[in-house]
């Protein structure tokens, strides 16, 4: 019997990164692969990583390296690499030149696994998924964003906070782009079982949505230098352990909507279930009419920054 052991390539072995490989090691899931313009950078946390193995009790292979044909027969290639936000920079800040990184990553992989699902983490997120998608020319099952599972888990936590309840009884979740205009659905929340309504005033509910639409921001501000990584590459982490394990878990992702909630074409936070294929269904629900606006509003915003991306590129 021939055995294949599952492998995920990471390009770019930054912060957020190396914490993906760290959340993979941590459980077993994969080798793992580290890409980086700066080989040494790519190879040294590798070796670090790989180094903890023995005492996490974990089997993975982990190397670095700048050349692509690492990548060859990823299950899943991990896109984190581009220049992070500073304080004051907006996302649309980030478009020209992370939109050229992108596309030098893309044409390259293209090339190594062109069979892997493709998971982007990289902002402004919404364009630089779409963008990926033109470049790598693979079915929309196989490219997805990273960014309702972090918005979400972010919502939970404040709304855990706020409670001063645990987090494992919160269910939540955020639809739309990622940034200012997503939209955290406060009427689907619940604290084990118990709808947010019932345990929470408007106003503090109103509060907890505005902070989570700035919770990118609020880091960036007091970190001074970097942004957030933990957050990120766990969310990472959890959409490549519903693929790798076929857990068809139901997890908000950016994902190409063919007509779904009204949109078409375009890459926005939606709730996805995914498993062995990647995206293998969006999940649509009822949504009122104040939700649906704003949906709509947030998935205008993506639309527009989608149209400035293509003016800087020409």
């Amino acid at each position: 019997m021939i055995h294949k052991r599952k492998k995920v390539t990471i390009i770019g072995s930054g912060f957020v990164g190396s914490s993906c490989a760290t959340w993979i090691l941590a459980r077993d899931l994969a080798d793992v692969v580290l890409i980086d313009v700066n080989e040494g950078l790519a190879k040294g946390r590798a070796l670090d990583l790989f180094s903890a193995s023995p005492a996490t009790n974990s089997n993975v292979t982990l190397t670095g390296g700048s050349d692509y044909s690492l990548a060859e027969d990823s299950d899943i290639a991990v896109i984190t690499a581009g220049l992070a936000r500073k304080p004051g920079m907006s996302r649309s800040d980030l478009l020209l030149k992370n939109s050229e990184i992108m596309k030098n990553i893309c044409q390259s992989l293209k090339t190594a696994c062109p069979q892997a699902v493709f998971i982007i983490v990289s902002n402004p997120l919404d364009a630089m998924v779409s963008l990926a998608h033109q470049i790598l020319s693979v079915p929309g099952e196989r490219i997805l964003g990273m960014a309702g599972v972090l918005d979400t888990a972010r919502f939970k936590a404040f709304v855990a906070e706020k409670l001063n309840c645990s987090v494992r009884d919160i269910s939540a979740l955020v639809l739309g782009g990622h940034g200012d205009s997503m939209v955290p659905l406060t009427r689907y929340a619940t604290v084990g079982g118990v709808p947010l309504s019932v345990l929470m005033n408007e106003p503090d509910q109103k509060k907890l949505i505005e902070r989570t639409k700035k919770g990118g921001g609020e880091i960036v501000s007091l970190l001074k230098t970097g942004s957030a990584h933990y957050a990120p590459a766990v969310g990472v982490v959890e959409m490549i352990e519903s693929i790798l394990k076929d857990q068809k878990r139901i997890l908000p992702c950016s994902a190409l909507l063919q007509g779904e909630y009204g949109e078409q074409g375009v890459f926005v936070g939606v709730p996805c279930q995914l498993g062995g294929k990647g995206l293998e269904k969006v999940v649509e629900i009822p949504l009122n009419a104040e939700e649906q606006n704003l949906f709509k509003s947030s998935a205008q915003a993506v639309k527009a920054l989608l149209k400035e991306m293509k003016e800087l590129l020409k």
